[in-house]
């Protein structure tokens, strides 16, 4: 900027330069050169030069804030499933997702989530658990986090009780099911709603929350209503460099769940996750996974879990292979096996995602 303002002003003082050296004739209709004052004419340039710079650079500091950031993602899903609804077709999808987030004070956040994509048409979709928002971008939650004392509080559009649990999972899943370690129901039926952390220092920590959102009908009820999707919850866990316990316990609209998780991460051996989950009607659910980490270039995951928390023993398998070919770019190519009333499903999938 600097050098083009004193370029700009070189182009300015310019013509006056030249009108010093060109030949006058001194006419009674004319300026005579005792007229000309070089020093107050290359005095007042400046000083208009000056004041446009002065307003160019308060409209650059001004136009973007310089706390905001922006990251950006998006995974492909190329696969089949025996005996899904598409029969052994090859089908492709994707999502894409774009947080924004900017700071006031340091130690807050206002996040933006944005998300789009074709990925919940497929029966890849139904198990990888991809975003469908029929190709258009949708706003998929707004929220504002903040120091409170020692607590940390987030509050907004999209928040559930457990967003600031800490858990105790050590596994890289591969399909949607597993990636909740078993616990399936901490988030939920609300939609809106608060959350609270808060870390001792010394490894454990401490969070609640609360959500409520939309009830039977299309319009909004309000908030912690008795027509409303009302979701209280709270998890204490600890959590060490190699190991660590958490339980949490969740009432969603007079159903209750409580939720144990576990891992053990040794150095040199593969990580060991397990989780538990059960509510008031005695309906479980159980996960467990190992996660080999460098094994060639990336590294292995092969876990189960329940696929519904009912009286029925049905269970999903799976294992991949994850490799990252640059620090924006990992190819998982897995496979899984979902146990069902009928025929099982077996499908093979390779998810491609970018982020940047």
């Amino acid at each position: 900027m600097r050098k083009f303002m004193k370029l700009f002003k070189s182009l300015l003082v310019a013509p006056a330069t030249l009108g010093l050296l060109a030949p006058m004739s001194a006419t009674a209709n004319e300026v005579t050169i005792n007229d000309f004052n070089p020093a107050e004419e290359l005095a007042i340039t400046n000083s208009r030069v000056d004041g446009l710079e002065a307003r160019l650079n308060n409209f650059e500091a001004g136009s973007f804030s310089e706390t905001t950031s922006a990251s950006f993602g998006s995974t492909f899903y190329v696969g089949s499933v025996e005996n899904g609804s598409e029969g052994e077709a090859t089908t492709f999808t994707y999502d894409f997702a774009l947080d924004l987030s900017t700071s006031f004070t340091g130690e807050d956040s206002l996040d933006v989530a944005i998300i789009g994509g074709n990925a919940d048409v497929t029966s890849v979709d139904d198990i990888m658990g991809g975003d469908g928002t029929s190709d258009a971008l949708e706003l998929d939650g707004v929220s504002y986090t903040f120091p409170l004392g020692s607590a940390t509080v987030i509050v907004g559009d999209g928040v559930g009780p457990d967003d600031m649990n800490t858990g105790a999972c050590a596994y890289s899943a591969f399909t949607d099911l597993l990636g909740d370690c078993g616990s399936n129901e901490l988030g939920g039926s609300g939609d809106s709603g608060f959350a609270i952390g808060y870390d001792f220092g010394n490894g454990f920590t401490l969070a609640g929350g609360a959500a409520g959102g939309v009830g039977d009908t299309d319009e909004t009820d309000g908030l912690f209503t008795e027509e409303d999707a009302s979701s209280f919850g709270i998890e204490a866990a600890y959590t060490a460099d190699t190991y660590g316990f958490s339980v949490a316990y969740t009432d969603d609209e007079a159903t209750t769940y409580w939720s144990l998780q576990a891992m053990v991460a040794p150095e040199g051996f593969p990580s060991i996750s397990v989780g538990y989950e059960t509510d008031d009607d005695d309906a479980d659910a159980i996960f467990a996974g190992l996660t080999f980490e460098e094994v060639g270039p990336g590294s292995v995951s092969l876990g189960m879990a329940s696929t519904a928390t009912d009286a029925d023993d049905y269970y999903q398998y799976e294992l991949s292979y994850a490799y990252p070919l640059n620090d924006g770019m990992t190819i998982t190519p897995g496979v899984f096996i979902t146990e069902t009333a009928g025929e099982d499903e077996t499908g093979v999938v390779v998810t491609t995602s970018f982020s940047f």
